[in-house]
């Protein structure tokens, strides 16, 4: 049904500093006094490069949460991969919880707590309370399947049980 990352919004400060750094590296290349100034000025610009815009844009990207109609599925990691499965028919707490920063960009934080393990957390996803009420609905619909099921089993179930034969 949907794949969501967090909040684009963490990319910005990396983005700024990505312009400031070219703005800076482009005045200053080959107008240092020495050579080996203009070289050390390059390999210090592709490393802040790396490590403060590639490296952020990198974890942002490994950041997925998927909805299915059966499940969410949380990924994440960037050496490490982690995937962590909850079925909707499971039942759970959906809260969502948001900053003054988040509202304003109608982001925030979603909770969901099984009460078996630790509340899974989709930290700064966009539209949270939509992803909240779109939670609430599968899950909804994923247990009154399972009702559904469960008395079409007993309805073909036979009347008579073989308790006692022999």
């Amino acid at each position: 049904m949907a794949r969501v990352r967090p909040h684009a919004r963490v990319l910005f400060w990396p983005t700024v500093l990505l312009f400031i750094m070219c703005g800076a590296t482009g005045y200053y290349a080959g107008n240092l006094p020495e050579p080996w100034q203009n070289s050390m000025l390059i390999v210090a610009a592709v490393l802040l490069a790396v490590v403060g815009w590639l490296l952020p844009l990198a974890f942002w990207l490994t950041h997925r949460y998927t909805i299915t109609t059966r499940r969410i599925i949380f990924r994440r990691g960037f050496f490490v991969r982690t995937r962590q499965e909850l079925v909707h028919s499971r039942g759970y707490e959906v809260t969502v919880r948001q900053t003054w920063l988040q509202s304003l960009w109608r982001s925030g934080t979603v909770s969901i707590n099984t009460g078996l393990e630790h509340p899974l957390l989709a930290k700064d996803i966009p539209n949270a309370e939509l992803v909240q009420q779109v939670l609430h609905d599968l899950m909804h619909e994923s247990r009154s399947m399972i009702g559904t099921s469960r008395q079409e089993q007993w309805a073909l179930a036979p009347e008579t049980s073989g308790w006692g034969r022999g």
